[in-house]
């Protein structure tokens, strides 16, 4: 599947659309996310089940301020709606790839309990 953009009108229909949603949220004048996009589009490639999104930190300022951004690259994922992961920061395509292992591995009945939900 190909990265798309992400933007505060679809951000709710993206989270319950799909079992698996990773978020980059990035500028274009950020060098680290610069860098961290070709890596971004490579997993994107090989996880056609997964949903690849970018927010552009500049454009999308409401969608940034909500998750309280400070830093970027800062990647999210989410699944069955629950955010799973949070880190500031890019990741070498093998993290990224072991990352998403682990995220499809959980039992989210166990994640809810956790969550108090």
């Amino acid at each position: 599947m190909t990265v798309q953009d992400l933007t505060v009108a679809d951000f709710d229909s993206t989270v319950t659309g799909n079992d698996i949603v990773v978020v980059d949220f990035w500028a274009p004048w950020c060098g680290p996310c610069m860098g961290f996009a070709p890596v971004f589009e490579q997993v994107a490639a090989e996880n056609a089940d997964i949903a690849f999104r970018k927010v552009n930190t500049d454009e999308e300022q409401a969608l940034a301020g909500h998750f309280g951004i400070r830093s970027i690259p800062t990647l999210m994922i989410f699944r069955e709606q629950v955010l799973v992961f949070e880190q500031a920061g890019a990741l070498p395509k093998g993290a990224l790839t072991d990352l998403l292992g682990q995220v499809r591995a959980l039992d989210m009945e166990e994640v809810r309990r956790g969550a108090g939900n």
